[in-house]
């Protein structure tokens, strides 16, 4: 069987995350997570799969042609040109489908890998015309709504319904099983309220026009998610981190302290009165220590220092220097940061009330107690800098020294507060 991966977007939500790549490249317990499902496919029997691909692709095309003998997988790519939807971007397959049945995904889902096998086998197991995965949920107004008969196959989708609807809690997950028909309900799927071209109203024309019945399998107690916020990129890496395993390919120094299950790439160093505790990732070429404390959960990127400083449930990306005296808690610092010496992540508020943050103009309750800050690629703050919970720092943005963040700074801004205590911000243009 061929899969096919729905891979074009950007994932605006996650800005300034995605200012440098698509989103399914955001790297999560030492690979991008596109890489895990990749993973998960194969170990389902999946060989062959195309990558519809986009925003940034050259990333997408570069990583995997790069380790296509580590995946033992053949790739193919196709660009989605324009964004009309999940029915438009499907479409691009077709002709690397024949008739025979292929999975189809979203491309920003994580999702247990063992699921990939049982889809598979349900799939030849029911001998349907296609298969959804299904995902129950507790907010059934933010997901397509899946309504099953008494046989478990699909009666009805609607999108995002109200909740005094009362039309249940399975969710589409994205994930799919078809045969080429599928394409042909997408050649007579209209467009949406929305003016894009949806998946879910080709699955409703193949139903109720060419009379073909999709099984609905309903997934309990496998982990899933529709990565698309900050803090769920936080949720993600600490999953996949559960499964990790201790493998030390760099050099420990005597009076280290590790605990739990730690990967250490090539050539990291870690000098002594370092205290680690797993699971974590740490990558290549890294500076640990001495004297660093690194708790639970977190990811560390390749090429990256950490000094006499704290890091706990945090995505730390490659590059990236947090040398002296830092603290960064539940927080995600992108590619080609430098924290100056004194700086401290806030991650709790006073109150203990769950911190919320600013999604594309929005405030979005992130349902945690305990959140960090974001800050963007190639970003820098000075020393004894302070930034407040559930804040975001844009991409090539400076934070000068002594100087308390209590908002998001756009890209490319100088942010500090000068000698009369005044913040001053203004953009970059060097």
């Amino acid at each position: 069987m061929k899969a096919v991966i729905l891979a074009a977007g950007e994932g605006t939500r996650l800005r300034p995350i995605t200012s440098t790549r698509p989103k399914t490249m955001i790297p999560l317990a030492g690979k991008p997570y596109l890489a895990h499902t990749i993973l998960g496919l194969k170990e389902a029997g999946i060989e062959h799969i195309l990558l519809v691909v986009g925003y940034k692709e050259k990333l997408i095309k570069d990583y995997f042609e790069n380790y296509k003998k580590v995946f033992d997988i053949k790739f193919e790519f196709i660009t989605q040109k324009e964004y009309l939807g999940t029915a438009h971007a499907a479409s691009h397959a077709k002709d690397f489908i024949n008739d025979e049945p292929f999975l189809l995904m979203y491309g920003d889902i994580l999702v247990d890998r063992i699921v990939f096998k049982e889809i598979i086998q349900k799939f030849k197991e029911t001998k349907t015309d296609g298969l959804i995965l299904l995902i129950k949920v507790d907010n059934p107004e933010n997901f397509g709504i899946i309504s099953l008969d008494s046989n478990g196959f699909v009666e009805k989708i609607t999108e995002k319904p109200a909740s005094e609807l009362n039309l249940g809690n399975l969710a589409n997950a994205g994930i799919f099983i078809f045969d080429s028909m599928i394409f042909d309900a997408i050649e007579k799927t209209k467009k949406s309220i929305r003016n894009e071209y949806e998946f879910t109203d080709s699955m409703e024309f193949l139903i109720n026009h060419l009379n073909k019945k999709i099984y609905g399998l309903i997934i309990e107690d496998r982990f899933w998610s529709d990565i698309g916020l900050p803090w769920q990129l936080i949720e993600a890496n600490a999953y996949l981190l559960e499964s990790i395993k201790t493998n030390f390919l760099g050099n420990v120094e005597e009076n280290v302290v590790i605990s739990g299950n730690v990967y250490i790439g090539k050539n990291t160093d870690v000098r002594a009165g370092t205290y680690i505790q797993g699971p974590c990732h740490i990558g290549e070429n890294c500076l640990i220590g001495p004297n660093a404390f690194i708790r639970p959960y977190t990811s560390i990127g390749d090429n990256c220092h950490i000094g006499i400083s704290e890091v706990k449930n945090s995505l730390i990306f490659s590059n990236t220097d947090v040398p002296h005296f830092n603290y960064v808690g539940d927080s995600i610092i992108c590619e080609n940061v430098n924290l100056g010496a004194g700086t401290k992540l806030s991650n709790l508020r006073f109150d203990n009330k769950n911190i919320k943050m600013n999604v594309n103009g929005k405030l979005i309750d992130s349902g945690r107690r305990k959140l960090g800050a974001i800050i963007g690629p190639n970003s820098q703050t000075g020393i004894n800098a302070s930034i407040m919970c559930g804040k975001k720092i844009g991409e090539n943005s400076i934070i000068g020294a002594h100087t308390l963040v209590n908002e998001d700074i756009p890209a490319k801004t100088l942010y500090y507060q000068n000698l009369k205590g005044k913040i001053v911000k203004k953009p970059i243009t060097f």
